[in-house]
């Protein structure tokens, strides 16, 4: 028998039913005084051993209390839970093993016949409540952690989601406190950037750790909800959402670990999960059954990040490369064949697949930019898949495209030569700022037949640019294939990178000054910034 049948075995038989749909540890050992978990009121009670004891709800697996050195953190009003909580139809255990307690709730009816299976584990001597979450059927647009804090006890949030005291501008969820924006969805970071992130009171922080993101979607580059603040603070570890989502949902698997952690204040390091493991979650895959990959990645210009991705139905994994070398080494990977991506920052250059198997590193799988790079007679912005250093793209995570602290979005008229990258607009939306104008000079040996390229990050209800040169006016193009739901006003400007390209004859052009407009059309419909609009990646004159 192995160490985790072994394991499974011991928590088994240390379970003593207590009544239907809730089971109960046996007495604790001596040598674990004042940890372990006990059964009253129907609600189980986990003391962790460090200060630290939350209690779950035995009918439903909601988490009501969460109590560090004395001080309830939990909000008492509402509660924390999966997704939007399992319902009465939950069935909650609770067993221990030595210095292990762990809290298994799981629902058969999941948004019909699914199943979900939610584990919550406390170590001996830790404050922190690890957990995993296994789904087979889709939810309501969303799957996550949702943890309720005492905000008079946890006062410090994250500002540009604190919209407390705010008033509705969009939707229910974008409001104006004090004059600016605010919203749960600009408190997101890309999801190869998610360190802990918490919030703090006098003398205790409660953080969250989000754990490997190999079940989630939308790849390195994806950005979600993380915290909120309102009556009370509110913290969010988002496994999968429809938020502008490129990918399906992954079903079958195990999102996760991830951990809840409590300190004094300060922000603790990042918790060694491994020895999950070994406790038999529904659907874990041990160190021992996964492999690796490494390879170089190549063709990215010089000083712009490589950054190799893998995915398929069942998991997503990425890989920074080296700045100077290029080479790279996959996170520990499950079985399986991928599409093996190259991205020159956020943009895809490259594909291919690679087959991973378990309990070997798959060597030599080099990949090579074949994003095309030909002579330009300008280039407005960098070819990354970001409006990064365009106008307002340093606040557009952070902020509604309203606020007042954004720069006017125009129209704006961009003179090639003259303006800065800063002056053209990093968003562009039909009823806003159309169209946007470009003029730049040509010698008489230039004019000739060019072509036009024009590189988006994400678009909204079918905009999509189409072009006049002068006299001259493009087609329409098709709409990019793009989330249906907000973007651009949500924080976000990772959607699908699409690049337009139009083939503009010789007889558009003029020798001297020349006048591009670049006009956002769409058949859908909207008003102001909930109009079809762009994030612009690049503009170049090929």
């Amino acid at each position: 028998m192995g160490p985790g049948a072994r394991l499974r075995a011991l928590l088994a038989a240390a379970a003593v039913a207590v009544g239907t749909g809730a089971v109960v540890a046996a007495p604790l050992p001596a040598h674990a005084a004042g940890f372990g978990v006990t059964s009253s009121g129907g609600f189980f009670t986990v003391d962790t051993g460090a200060e630290l004891t939350f209690k779950i709800n035995q009918s439903n697996g909601d988490m009501t209390s969460l109590v560090f050195n004395g001080t309830q953190l939990q909000n008492q009003s509402r509660q924390s839970h999966v997704e939007s909580g399992l319902g009465s139809g939950a069935v909650v255990t609770a067993t221990q093993n030595g210095n292990i307690v762990m809290i298994t709730e799981s629902a058969t009816n999941w948004y019909g016949s699914g199943t979900i299976v939610h584990y919550l584990v406390a170590r001996n001597g830790d404050a922190n409540v690890y957990m995993a979450t296994f789904v087979d059927a889709k939810g309501a647009g969303e799957l996550r952690w949702y943890q309720s804090m005492n905000r008079s006890v946890l006062t410090n949030t994250f500002t540009p989601s604190d919209t407390r005291g705010g008033t509705a501008i969009e939707s229910t969820d974008i409001l104006t406190v004090g004059g600016q924006t605010r919203s749960k969805y600009y408190s997101n970071r890309r999801a190869m950037d998610l360190t802990i992130r918490g919030e703090t009171g006098n003398g205790v922080g409660v953080y969250m750790d989000y754990g490997n993101r190999e079940s989630s979607a939308g790849g390195p580059f994806f950005r979600d909800i993380e915290q909120q603040g309102t009556d009370n603070n509110d913290l969010y570890n988002y496994l999968w959402s429809a938020h502008n989502q490129t990918e399906s949902q992954r079903l079958g698997v195990l999102y996760g670990p991830y951990a809840l952690m409590v300190t004094n204040g300060p922000p603790p390091p990042a918790p060694d999960l491994s020895f999950l493991d070994s406790l038999g979650f529904r659907g874990s895959v041990p160190a021992s059954g996964r492999g690796f990959v490494v390879g170089k990645a190549m063709g990215v210009p010089a000083g712009v990040p490589a950054v190799v991705g893998f995915a398929n139905a069942q998991a997503q994994y990425w890989a920074v490369a080296n700045p100077s070398t290029g080479n790279f080494s996959s996170p520990a990977m499950k079985p399986g064949t991928y599409t093996q991506t190259l991205y020159q920052d956020e943009l895809g250059v490259a594909t291919r697949t690679v087959t991973v198997s378990a309990g070997a590193t798959t060597t030599g799988q080099n990949i090579t930019s074949t994003w095309p790079a030909p002579a330009a007679v300008f280039r407005i912005g960098s070819w990354d898949g970001t409006p990064a250093g365009f106008m307002n793209a340093a606040n557009v995570t952070s902020m509604h495209p309203s606020d007042t602290r954004m720069r006017s979005w125009g129209p704006v008229t961009y003179t090639v030569g003259s303006s800065a990258t800063s002056d053209f607009p990093a968003y562009q939306w039909k009823d806003v700022n159309n169209p946007t104008t470009v003029r730049f000079s040509l010698t008489p040996a230039q004019v000739a037949a060019h072509t036009v390229r024009i590189g988006l990050s994400a678009a909204y209800a079918g905009g999509r640019p189409q072009i006049t040169v002068n006299s001259w006016t493009s087609a329409a193009p098709s709409p990019s294939t793009q989330p249906s739901s907000r973007s651009l006003t949500i924080g976000t400007y990772r959607g699908n990178n699409a690049l337009f390209t139009y083939s503009v004859p010789a007889s558009a052009f003029v020798a001297g000054t020349n006048t591009m407009t670049l006009t956002v059309i769409s058949g859908s419909s909207g008003t102001a910034f909930l109009s079809p609009g762009v994030s612009y990646d690049s503009v170049e004159l090929d």
